[in-house]
């Protein structure tokens, strides 16, 4: 594993934290219906988690020479509160996944500490997961 292909993938992850905090903070002024009130509350309690992982990615970027990256992945447009927790529930998914991938890369590559992190970010956006599939059983 080199650093070049660490970076880069960090900062996939970047971008798709910057995702979420959009993502979190349209669903939180858009979402409408009987629950709204929950929803709204449940979207912006999870924008200080990723905004903390932002930056953390951020600053591991810069610690390894690189550039952080200031463009968001694709935010998913969502009309109703199931399809913006369904959006979210995948975007947990994926988010899992690569750090995961980023967790063995950063092993691969010598930095235990980084995949130490990584591995408590991958706790905290499980529980995320967790959280929206209990709020999806009731819609």
């Amino acid at each position: 594993m080199d650093k070049e292909t660490l970076i880069q993938g960090l900062n996939q992850d970047l971008a798709h934290e910057y995702q979420a905090i959009i993502q979190y903070v349209t669903y939180a002024a858009t979402v409408s219906g009987i629950h709204r009130g929950e929803l709204k509350e449940f979207f912006l309690a999870e924008i200080q988690d990723e905004l903390r992982h932002a930056q953390f990615l951020a600053d591991k970027i810069a610690a390894l020479g690189g550039k952080p990256t200031t463009q968001p992945a694709p935010v998913p447009e969502a009309a109703t509160p199931r399809a913006m927790l369904e959006a979210v529930l995948q975007a947990e998914k994926e988010t899992i996944a690569r750090y995961v991938e980023r967790m063995k890369q950063a092993e691969a590559y010598g930095d235990y500490g980084l995949a130490n992190d990584l591995q408590e970010i991958i706790s905290e956006e499980t529980r995320h997961k967790e959280e929206t599939e209990k709020l999806l059983k009731g819609t």
